[in-house]
C-alpha cells in the first residue's frame, strides 16, 4: 500500500512539473537580429538584420529556461543604406557566410541563470557555418501588449567560425581595409505571453 501511494505521488509530481513547463513559438515576422560591423580602425561601419526562421522558447513556473532557434541567413540585408547590394552578396559568399552551403544558422540555450524576473545570463551554443561555439550573453524580459520581448546584446569574434576574410590575423602589416574581427548583434525576440496580466 505504502509503495502504492508513493508510486501515486511520483508520477503527480512527474505530471506537476510537465504542466509547469511550456514551450512557446516565437513571433518570426516580429523577431529579429540586428547586426553591425566595422573596418578595425571603426570607420565605415556597417549595419543590418537577418530574421528568423524558427524558434522555441522554453518557460518553468513562469521563468525562460530554455530555447533553440534557426536563424535564416539568406535573410541578410544590410539597412544603413552604403553599399547594399554589393553589401549584401559579398557577406552571403564564401568569404564571408558562405549561404549557399549554410543557410542556417543555430542558436540554442544550454543554460539560463536568473537574478530576477527580468534580467538572466544565458550560456548558450552557436553555430555559424557548421561550426559551434559556446556564447554567453545577459538578457532582459519584458511584458508590452500582451507580448513577452526577451532583448539582448553580444559581441563575438568571427573568426571563431571561420569567417576570416581581411581580419587582422591574416595580416603581417595592417592596412584600412582590414575588417574588424568583432561583430556586434542585438537580439529581440517576441512571443505571445503566457501570463494575462
Amino acid at each position: 500500500m505504502t509503495k502504492h501511494i508513493l508510486r501515486t505521488a511520483l508520477v503527480l509530481g512527474f505530471i506537476s512539473v510537465l504542466n509547469a513547463q511550456s514551450i512557446v513559438e516565437i513571433d518570426t515576422e516580429n523577431s529579429s537580429i540586428h547586426w553591425e560591423g566595422s573596418h578595425l580602425f571603426k570607420f565605415n561601419k556597417h549595419h543590418g538584420i537577418v530574421k528568423f526562421l524558427s524558434g522555441q522558447i522554453t518557460v518553468s513556473d513562469g521563468s525562460i529556461t530554455g530555447g533553440i532557434f534557426k536563424i535564416d541567413m539568406k535573410s541578410i540585408l544590410n539597412t544603413d543604406g552604403k553599399y547594399n547590394g554589393n553589401l549584401v552578396g559579398h557577406l552571403k559568399s564564401a568569404d564571408f557566410f558562405d549561404v549557399a552551403k549554410y543557410p542556417v544558422s543555430t542558436l540554442e540555450f544550454v543554460d539560463v541563470v536568473h537574478s530576477d524576473y527580468n534580467y538572466f545570463e544565458v550560456l548558450a551554443n552557436l553555430t555559424i557555418k557548421g561550426v559551434t561555439n559556446a556564447i554567453r550573453f545577459k538578457g532582459e524580459r519584458r511584458f508590452r501588449n500582451g507580448k513577452d520581448v526577451m532583448t539582448s546584446r553580444f559581441i563575438i569574434d568571427r573568426t571563431l567560425w571561420g569567417v576570416n576574410y581581411e581580419s587582422k590575423g591574416y595580416f603581417t602589416n595592417l592596412k584600412d581595409d582590414v575588417i574588424s574581427d568583432a561583430i556586434e548583434f542585438e537580439v529581440t525576440l517576441l512571443w505571445d505571453s503566457l501570463d494575462e496580466c
